[in-house]
């Protein structure tokens, strides 16, 4: 094969490999996927997109961390990851509880024009709640390693830049499918139904939260 074939084909593996990884870690549920769903239903398309943004962009700094093997801020991460996990539990209680008493109403209308910048606080929040997952650092960390040596390394910046930016693609077409699919049923939820909606969120949020607690503070006293 000519070596220009070669590294076509090493750049498409490498594209799909990096999609998958960012569905693999964008996929389970969790906090993030919890909020995404809940502002889907409540702010519709755009709402849900935005929780998501948040995440995917901490899911490229995490895959840039280890894709470029930026070990000074690894290990920064990893060091301080129990004062980190400790806020992102408070955070996400914070949210839960908020949740809960929630009014149960569709704050953008069904048929409802509105634009991602409308819902640009919530890219923060997510993006915080991604990297202050611990499970999220060390998961990324292990697959784009694995990823790595499966296929010999990352020889180049170029090839590192472009696995990140098909991470960050797999793990946005994630969060826009999720987005679309309850941005598409919304306009059937009863208000009884939002309001248990915003019960079962609030009530898992507050759950994440106090397992990041009680896992760092058993930790911190183990």
């Amino acid at each position: 094969m000519p070596s220009g074939a070669h590294i076509v084909l090493s750049g498409i593996q490498l594209v799909l490999a990096g999609i998958g990884v960012g569905l693999l870690v964008a996929a389970p549920i969790g906090p993030v996927n919890v909020l995404c769903i809940q502002r889907a239903v409540t702010n519709g398309f755009w709402g849900g997109l935005a929780a998501g943004i948040g995440a995917m962009l901490g899911d490229g700094l995490l895959a840039a961390i280890a894709a470029f093997s930026v070990t000074a801020i690894s290990d920064v991460l990893i060091a301080y990851s129990g004062p980190i996990q400790l806020v992102g539990g408070v955070l996400l209680i914070v949210f839960g509880i908020g949740l809960l008493f929630a009014p149960p109403m569709l704050l953008i209308a069904p048929g409802q024009k509105s634009h991602l910048w409308d819902h640009w606080g919530i890219i923060p929040q997510t993006f915080f709640l991604t990297i202050s997952n611990p499970g999220a650092i060390l998961g990324m960390l292990a697959l784009i390693g694995g990823l790595g040596s499966l296929i010999g390394g990352l020889d180049t910046y170029l090839e590192a830049l472009l696995l990140v930016v098909s991470v960050m693609g797999g793990s946005l077409l994630w969060w826009l499918g999720l987005s679309e699919l309850i941005a598409t049923i919304r306009h059937r939820l009863t208000e009884s139904r939002l309001r248990l909606i915003n019960r079962i969120a609030g009530t898992l949020l507050i759950a994440f939260g106090v397992v990041l607690l009680v896992n760092e503070l058993v930790l911190g006293w183990g």
